[in-house]
């Protein structure tokens, strides 16, 4: 598995739940094990995020917050048999 994101989503401006819908939406795109980076400035993402990635059985490798914009490394989890 790379540690290169192999996508990079810029979702800056978006307000909840579009990052997380954003998010879902490219991580189902990919395959399994695949890094997918998120930019975002939505606050709430914060929380939804890391909640989300354990629902949906995704990995949340980082969470950094840089001040003006939050960025999230989420690796793809297996395909599962219920929706993300």
């Amino acid at each position: 598995m790379s540690d290169t994101p192999a996508l990079s989503l810029d979702l800056r401006g978006l307000l909840c739940p579009l990052p997380v819908l954003r998010l879902r939406k490219a991580l189902l795109a990919q395959p399994e094990g695949v890094l997918v980076e998120m930019i975002a400035t939505d606050r709430a993402s914060w929380i939804d995020v890391p909640h989300f990635c354990t629902h949906a059985g995704h990995v949340l490798e980082s969470a950094t917050d840089e001040g003006a914009v939050l960025r999230y490394l989420v690796r793809r989890g297996p395909q599962q048999n219920t929706q993300d």
